[in-house]
């Protein structure tokens, strides 16, 4: 098995327009096997609404856009998913891009169930967005979203990693910007994500892909490097397989025994954490056992250990000890022929369909499907992870809680009962106290690890066995402890006790603390606190009161930053607005405007109407070149009439200090003027790259004026165009468009 017979199946979507037909026909046959009638009817509604949402919409790369909502669909089904489920991955996108699609309006036709499902992969609509002031602000409260419906639902999970896996199997057609930036996403929340709910055939392709798309140089290099090796190595796996399976029949064993190439990203992830080179990496090939039952796990076990040596150190039982993702095998690495060491996986076939598909396997056969009670236990730290909602003060925080304590590298610990629990890498006791109960925390005085006495500080190692001993006469938690503790989740509960305990103490020091801030940044507090200022921010952070706020300072909830900056840049913008207004007010009082004519208005040919002043000429300024639906300012200047400036340019400012040649200007909305726009495009310099942007303006029926183009050394080039245009939303557009062209990956206004 070569390398890159597997990087081949990273590429096998690469589909074209008539696969639509066949992927739908594909899903109706498959689904006939084991759907009801009644369920193939409401499939078939399904697949006509879908297709009647996403008719006019087209993939990155052409293709019908209904071919990705069908495609995921025919993998949940693959995966062994119910039919509510099939049925909602094919309507997972029709609210997002539909037109008044709503998810009262699929609870009508498809059930409550399908319904829940969508809504919970639906994104967060723009409309709502005012509220958010950054991008990663919007992408949190997406997340929660996501989190939150996963806990009320878990198949809501399966239906996004899926949707996400057919998307970067697809995600070479977008430009190169929108690639690394999904490819980023993809490594730091979905592969953890579904390595969390133990869905390891997903996570691996994920991270290779992602790997492939973020740093395609390092991964041809790693694949060019790994395939000759893994040619060596199959070859002694072959015949170390045989003469296992010659072994196990004797001993009586049945098994299906296979070779495994490890995924690409994780070798790269191994050279680099441990910085050690490829031919130190021992597992790049590992020869899996697939066996009835426990018992023989165990049995084929000692065979192997009776054919070669293992290595000291590298026998793993995740059978007696499963891992907090729901995964169960025998780990061991034997030296082998030539001394080569290679790794051994054991397992039922209920545990490799867990491994495989982690929590999706609870779905996939009804005579393995566990109970109710059994899903909701592998499901308690999601439970864990949701209690950070209450206890964090946005959006943001909760979601860095949840990534820190469940998503990132961590240690396993023991209970002295034997219960394994996961805590991030770092983590002391009393992480592990406030891990299994909020009052072992508070009321935690000593701590003992592996039958010996240690420091609250001490840093937890995987195998540690953890004792925590109590004291009814501890008060509570020390603020100190927040300098210890690494979980977010022991952050919160500490922080959640002062804010309870010491609510008018903490409103004090949050007080005096803010105020020192103040004076620190030569402001003065009672100056910053006007509702105007700080109504806004309190709504975002869900507070009542500036108190609430002092309070969360004082017990180290919310940091003097977090609330001085705000206030600072609330006023500044106040200030200038009001500065600005008074500017115009007075300039009407003493008659300053020019011949003091405010009721005459003058229409110019630019477009562009001036107040007071029929005959005036206009121009635009070439620093900023504004269009209509751009906030405007007018300049009077000298011997060459009004300068028309955007107000956001950069040049502006300074303008507006000379009050007495500032006069007010607007567009004159009926008029039908062209007007000369810049804009300024990035792109990986390449064949044809001027003609697909000439061909994108000329669909859209735009005069190009100039064109300039200059290419670095580093094969990126850049090309300057003005055009005619008539307004912003046209402009916009222009944009939108020239950013959906291959190796395009910035587009944007420039100056002349």
């Amino acid at each position: 098995m070569e390398l890159s017979a597997n990087i081949c199946k990273l590429h096998k979507e690469k589909e074209d327009h008539a696969l639509s037909n066949d992927k739908e026909k594909l899903l109706l046959e498959a689904c006939k096997k084991t759907f009801s009638p009644v369920q193939l009817d409401m499939l078939n509604k399904a697949l006509e609404f879908a297709k009647n949402v996403h008719s006019a919409q087209k993939r990155e790369s052409g293709e019908p856009y209904y071919i990705h909502p069908v495609a995921v669909a025919l993998m949940l089904f693959e995966m062994g998913m119910d039919y509510e489920t099939v049925i909602a991955g094919l309507l997972h996108d029709v609210v997002e891009d539909g037109k008044n699609i709503t998810i009262q309006l699929l609870s009508e036709q498809f059930g409550a169930e399908i319904a829940g499902m969508v809504d919970g992969v639906t994104k967060l609509t723009k409309s709502g967005s005012q509220e958010f002031i950054t991008k990663q602000e919007r992408q949190a409260e997406n997340l929660r979203k996501l989190f939150l419906a996963i806990a009320n639902n878990v198949r809501v999970v399966i239906i996004k990693l899926t949707d996400r896996l057919h998307n970067m199997r697809t995600l070479e057609y977008c430009n190169t910007e929108k690639r690394i930036r999904k490819a980023k996403e993809t490594l730091d929340v979905y592969a953890p994500l579904a390595h969390r709910f133990g869905m390891g055939a997903i996570k691996g392709e994920l991270e290779d892909l992602a790997f492939m798309h973020m740093m395609p140089n390092e991964f041809e290099q790693l694949c060019t490097a790994i395939e000759p090796q893994q040619k060596m190595r199959m070859e002694l796996l072959q015949n170390a397989i045989r003469v296992i399976k010659q072994q196990l029949e004797k001993s009586g064993i049945e098994a299906d025994i296979s070779g495994r190439p490890k995924h690409t990203y994780s070798i790269y992830k191994k050279m680099v954490k441990q910085n050690r080179p490829l031919d130190e990496i021992y597992d790049l090939i590992a020869i899996r056992i697939i066996v009835s039952t426990v018992n023989d796990c165990y049995a084929t076990l000692g065979v192997i250990h009776s054919l070669w040596k293992p290595m000291p150190g590298r026998f793993k039982d995740y059978i007696a000890i499963p891992k907090t993702n729901m995964y169960r095998s025998l780990h061991t690495t034997l030296f082998g022929e030539q001394g080569m060491p290679f790794e051994v996986q054991i397992r039922t076939a209920e545990m490799h369909r867990t491994a495989e598909y982690g929590i999706a396997a609870h779905w996939m056969y009804k005579e393995g499907r566990a109970s109710q009670d059994d899903l909701d236990g592998k499901m308690a730290w999601l439970r864990t992870a949701l209690e950070y909602e209450s206890d964090s003060n946005s959006a943001r925080e909760f979601i860095d809680g949840i990534m820190k304590d469940f998503f990132s590298d961590y240690v396993f610990v023991l209970t002295p009962r034997g219960e394994i629990l996961d805590l991030p890498l770092g983590s002391t006791p009393l992480d592990f106290a406030y891990r299994i109960h909020t009052n072992v925390g508070h009321h935690a005085q000593h701590a003992k690890v592996n039958g010996s006495m240690v420091r609250l500080d001490y840093k937890l190692k995987t195998n540690d066995v953890v004792e925590i001993l109590t004291s009814a006469n501890q008060v509570g938690p020390s603020r100190d402890w927040l300098n210890i503790v690494k979980t977010q989740q022991a952050k919160a509960k500490i922080r959640q006790w002062f804010k309870k305990a010491n609510r008018e103490e903490n409103i004090q020091k949050g007080h005096e603390m803010l105020e020192s801030a103040a004076k620190r940044h030569g402001q003065q507090l009672s100056v910053l606190l006007k509702p105007e200022y700080y109504t806004e921010l309190l709504k975002k952070l869900n507070m009542a009161s500036m108190d609430d706020a002092y309070n969360a300072i004082g017990y180290g909830g919310l940091s003097t930053g977090q609330i001085l900056h705000r206030l600072i840049e609330k006023r500044r913008k106040h200030l200038h607005e009001e500065e600005f207004a008074q500017r115009l007010r007075q300039m009407e009082e003493d008659g300053s405007l020019p011949q003091r004519q405010l009721e005459q208005r003058s229409t110019r040919k630019h477009g562009v109407i001036v107040h007071g002043e029929p005959n005036m000429m206009v121009r635009f300024a070439h620093c900023c070149s504004p269009v209509p639906g751009d906030d405007i300012i007018g300049y009077i200047t000298r011997g060459r009439g009004v300068s028309v400036h955007r107000r956001d340019c950069p040049n502006a400012k300074e303008l507006l200090s000379d009050e007495n040649r500032i006069i007010p200007v607007e567009w004159a909305v009926d008029e039908k003027s062209s007007f000369v726009a810049n804009i300024s495009v990035k792109s990986t310099d390449r064949p044809g790259v001027l003609m697909d942007i000439s061909q994108v303006l000329l669909s859209m029926d735009v005069n190009i004026k100039t064109v300039n183009a200059k290419a670095d050394r580093d094969g990126i080039v850049y090309i300057n165009l003005s055009f005619d245009i008539n307004n912003t939303s046209q402009l916009n557009n222009i944009i939108k468009n020239l950013r959906k062209i291959k190796t395009v990956t910035e587009v944007y206004r420039a100056s002349n």
